[in-house]
């Protein structure tokens, strides 16, 4: 399932949020990737990480959510800029087997910050979002500064064709701003600059809560803006949240013990759809 431009939402033809997930208040959910070739805790095995990712995509789908992220969670330590050829191709295969069998959209997100690489997994597999952890400006993270590159993404995007949804991160969890960067500064660069589809609220680090006037400040400074949460999601915060914000992106909760890179528990799944009224 792909999105299409919608040239009445902001410059250039933003992609439109309710063409792409169908619903005004989207949920997704996190398929965290079994170490991937070349990194350090790599199993040997693509056939053991195409049958785990499978697994969970399936679960997420059956149990109503309305998207699925793919993301190379345990490839840490990551790389600060590019990621090397090997998890591309990695990425790309497992995607394309998620996609061919979801009827909901799949995004990908390439950690650290390889937007680039994002973007060439989701037009090769058929993804049609991917999640960028610095966009615009700068983060001091574990992987030193992390700096973003919306020109050459938003370039990229357009030089591939592909209407792939760009969903940004706001000061970014396990990051620190440079000093003097606000939340709403941030938000205002990453949609009316840097052209995002989407803004990413998250907690100080994977799994940490976030707060509702925080979302709230964001969607202040940019109310045209399409603000989700990015962690800290629980069944019994859930509704809270998605009052306050479009969307919802859900890895630690849907996983074994609460922790991301668990691996996706049906059970859980269930606990957080029917706390928001909703189920497969």
């Amino acid at each position: 399932m792909t999105a299409n431009f919608d040239p009445r939402e902001g410059l250039a033809g933003r992609l439109s949020h309710h063409a792409l997930w169908g619903t005004a208040k989207p949920v997704v959910g996190m398929v965290h990737l079994l170490p991937l070739p070349g990194s350090p805790r790599w199993g040997g095995s693509m056939e053991e990480v195409l049958d785990r990712a499978l697994g969970e995509a399936g679960i997420l789908e059956e149990e109503g959510l309305n998207g699925i992220l793919v993301e190379n969670y345990r490839d840490a330590p990551y790389f600060p800029g590019a990621v090397p050829a090997e998890t591309v191709a990695a990425m790309a295969v497992v995607v394309r087997e998620v996609v061919r069998v979801a009827a909901i959209p799949v995004g990908v997100n390439v950690l650290r910050n390889d937007a680039s690489a994002a973007l060439a997994v989701a037009a090769a597999a058929g993804a049609s979002f991917v999640r960028v952890n610095v966009h615009t400006g700068a983060m001091f993270t574990d992987q030193g500064l992390l700096e973003g590159r919306a020109h050459d993404t938003l370039r990229l995007r357009r030089s591939l064709g592909t209407p792939v949804a760009i969903l940004a991160d706001v000061l970014v969890k396990h990051g620190t701003p440079p000093p003097g960067t606000t939340l709403e500064e941030a938000a205002r660069d990453a949609w009316r600059r840097g052209l995002a589809d989407g803004l990413i609220v998250t907690g100080a680090e994977t799994g940490a809560p976030v707060e509702t006037p925080d979302i709230l400040r964001l969607r202040d400074a940019v109310p045209e803006g399409i603000v989700w949460v990015g962690s800290g999601v629980t069944p019994e915060t859930a509704p809270d949240l998605l009052e306050a914000a479009h969307g919802l992106i859900v890895g630690s909760a849907l996983q074994a013990g609460g922790g991301a890179g668990g691996g996706v528990e049906r059970e859980r799944v269930r606990a957080l759809m029917s706390a928001l009224g909703r189920g497969g």
